[in-house]
C-alpha cells in the first residue's frame, strides 16, 4: 500500500514539474508562429486607466448583443458605471424580428434606441419598392428612430435578409427608399468596405496581416475596391441632401481620413461614427487627433464591439489619455502598439453626446 502512495506521490511530482517547465520553456523565435505572437510592452511609461467617460456619452454603434434577461441588466449596469446615457442598437432587422427585438428591450426604452434594417425582397424584380417603404413606415411605427447598420463591402447591400447583391447604395432601386428616411427623419447608418490592409497582399509587406488575412477582401471577385465602394456612398449622399447618413468606422479611411475629410467638406448631411477602428487609428495619434479635432461637429462616439466594461474603458484611454505604447491584441486583433488621442474637452464633449444630439433633434429640411 505504501508503494503505490509512494509511486502517486512521485508522479504527481513530475506531473507539476512538467506542466512548470512547459509554462516557463520558450518558444523557439524560427517555430513562433505570427498568429501566436504576443508582445508586451516594456516601457516604463505612465499607464491610465479610465473606468468611466469624462461627459455623458451617447454610444451610436452597437447591436442587439444582449440575448436574456440578465445579460442586459449587466449591459444596463455596465452602461451606468461607464457614464453611457443611452445605446443605440443598428439591428439590420424588420418584420417580426424587429417587432421582437423592440419588445425584449422595451423594459430599458429610455437607455436603449432601435433602428431597424430595409426588407430587399424581390430587390432583382420589378416592381421592388413600394413593399420595401410600407415596411419601413410599419417599423418606424413600431420605434425604429433610424435604419441600419447597411452594409456593402464591394459587391452590394448585405447586412440586412434577405440580401441584395449587386445593388448599392447609389442604385436608383434605393431612392424611394432613401427618400422616405428623409420625410421620417430617420438616419441611415451605412457601412462601406473595409480597412485598407484588407485589400492588400497577404505577405511580409502588410502590416495588418494579422487581422487583416481574417478578412480579406484582395480575393474576391467582381468586388468594388475601397475607393469605388466609397464612390458609391458619395453618390447617394449627393443625390438625397435631405436624408442624414452616418458613415460607420470612420468610412474604413483610416489610412487616409483626407478622403472622408473631403466628404464631410462638402456633404452636410454626412457623418460619421468611430466604432470599431480604435485601433486602426491609435498607432497615428497626432495624424488622428488633428482630424478629430478639425471634424469636431461631425464625428460620433460609436463602440460595436460588445458591452464589457473593460472594452468602454479601452476606448476611453485612447480617447481621452496621452498614454503610450500599449497593446489590446485579442479585443482589436492587431499585434502593433497603440497611443492615446489626447482629445481636448471641447472635442470629447461633441463626440461623446453633443453632436448626436443636435443631428437627432434638427433633423435636416
Amino acid at each position: 500500500m505504501k508503494s503505490i502512495l509512494f509511486q502517486i506521490v512521485i508522479l504527481f511530482f513530475f506531473t507539476l514539474l512538467n506542466i512548470s517547465e512547459s509554462l516557463n520553456a520558450q518558444t523557439d523565435p524560427d517555430k513562433l508562429l505570427l498568429k501566436d505572437f504576443r508582445p508586451k510592452s516594456i516601457y516604463n511609461v505612465p499607464v491610465t486607466r479610465i473606468e468611466k467617460a469624462k461627459y455623458p456619452i451617447i454610444d451610436v454603434h452597437s447591436h442587439a448583443y444582449a440575448n436574456t434577461q440578465e445579460e442586459l441588466e449587466l449591459w444596463v449596469k455596465n452602461m451606468d458605471e461607464a457614464g453611457i446615457v443611452k445605446t443605440i442598437l443598428l439591428t439590420h432587422a424588420h418584420g417580426n424580428e424587429f417587432d421582437s427585438l423592440i419588445n425584449f428591450y422595451s423594459k430599458y426604452s429610455n437607455r436603449f434606441e432601435l433602428w431597424c434594417g430595409f426588407d430587399y425582397t424581390g430587390y432583382d424584380k420589378p416592381g421592388f419598392g413600394p413593399d420595401a417603404v410600407k415596411e419601413l413606415e410599419r417599423c418606424f411605427k413600431k420605434g425604429a428612430k433610424g435604419v441600419g447598420e447597411l452594409g456593402d463591402k464591394g459587391k452590394g447591400l448585405f447586412y440586412c435578409n434577405p440580401p441584395a447583391y449587386g445593388m448599392h447604395l447609389d442604385d436608383p432601386r434605393m431612392d424611394p427608399l432613401l427618400d422616405k428616411c428623409a420625410e421620417l427623419g430617420m438616419p441611415i447608418n451605412i457601412h462601406v468596405g473595409e480597412p485598407q490592409w484588407f485589400y492588400e497582399k497577404m505577405d511580409s509587406t502588410n502590416d495588418g496581416l494579422m487581422n487583416a488575412y481574417t478578412w480579406r477582401l484582395d480575393n474576391q471577385e467582381n468586388i468594388l475596391n475601397l475607393d469605388e465602394v466609397l464612390e458609391t456612398l458619395e453618390n447617394a449622399v449627393k443625390n438625397h441632401p435631405k436624408t442624414l447618413f452616418i458613415a460607420c468606422h470612420l468610412a474604413n479611411q483610416n489610412t487616409d481620413l483626407e478622403k472622408l475629410g473631403r466628404l464631410l467638406d462638402i456633404y452636410p448631411n454626412l457623418f460619421a461614427d468611430i466604432s470599431a477602428r480604435y485601433s486602426e487609428n491609435a498607432p497615428v495619434p497626432r495624424y488622428t487627433r488633428a482630424f478629430f479635432e478639425k471634424y469636431q461637429e461631425r464625428l460620433l462616439y460609436g463602440t460595436d464591439m460588445g458591452f464589457e466594461k473593460s472594452m468602454y474603458e479601452t476606448t476611453f484611454r485612447i480617447l481621452e489619455s496621452n498614454d503610450e505604447h500599449f497593446y489590446e491584441i485579442e479585443l482589436f486583433g492587431y499585434h502593433w502598439p497603440l497611443y492615446g488621442f489626447g482629445l481636448n474637452d471641447k472635442v470629447l464633449e461633441k463626440i461623446y453626446n453633443l453632436n448626436v444630439k443636435r443631428i437627432l433633434a434638427e433633423k435636416l429640411k
